[in-house]
């Protein structure tokens, strides 16, 4: 990788996002139930960009599936920082989702 990256600002673009779909998704990022069942949906999402939904006009699917890809970008971030010896991590929300989604993970592998 060239040059410098800010992970900080990029960390926290990323969690004003998460906060945002969070908001129109009715996300409660305190509750873990249902945080854990976003971080299954979006490890068992894998729609093709050709998909019905990823058109959709419906303001609750495109925050969906949004927030799904920010999901990837978020831990693109971290896996980035972490290779230059740095910890990057968001707030709140970032976090909850994040340990929804390692958890959810750790559950699939064993």
């Amino acid at each position: 990788m060239s040059g410098f990256e800010n992970y900080s600002r990029e960390a926290q673009q990323i969690e004003h996002e998460i906060e945002r779909k969070g908001v129109v998704l009715g996300i409660d990022w305190n509750d873990a139930a249902q945080v854990s069942a976003l971080a299954r949906e979006a490890i068992e999402c894998h729609l093709d960009p050709e998909h019905p939904e990823c058109s959709s006009s419906n303001p609750q699917t495109r925050a969906r599936i949004e927030l799904f890809g920010l999901a990837q970008l978020m831990l693109t971030v971290m896996k980035e920082s972490a290779n230059q010896d740095l910890i990057t991590h968001g707030g709140a929300a970032w976090k909850a989702f994040a340990k929804a989604l390692w958890a959810e993970h750790e559950q699939r592998a064993s």
